[in-house]
């Protein structure tokens, strides 16, 4: 089965504050999206709002349901992260 569209999405995620979307940005770039997949990915923070942009092109829908699943996951599990810890530390900065 071939899937030859090509789509973009954006997602905006809201945090509690500008530090704790910039934690969700670093851990979620960590690592690239594999390039046999076509997809490109961009993640930038405006504020408290965690921005993501998916370029997607496929051969196969199953490469496009893979990459969103994999995004949603690492963000729910950063976002339980940050729950679980609590907010950063006001003096993250200066470290």
């Amino acid at each position: 089965m071939f899937y030859s569209e090509r789509d973009s999405r954006d997602l905006s995620v809201p945090f509690g504050c500008s530090e704790e979307a910039l934690i969700a940005c670093r851990s979620l770039s960590v690592d690239p999206e594999p390039k046999r997949g076509c997809v490109k990915k961009e993640i930038s923070v405006a504020g408290n709002i965690l921005n993501e942009f998916k370029s997607l092109t496929a051969k196969e829908a199953r490469t496009l349901r893979v990459s969103a699943n994999s995004f949603m996951d690492h963000l729910i599990l950063v976002t339980k992260t940050i729950q679980e810890f609590g907010p950063p530390l006001e003096d993250t900065k200066s470290s």
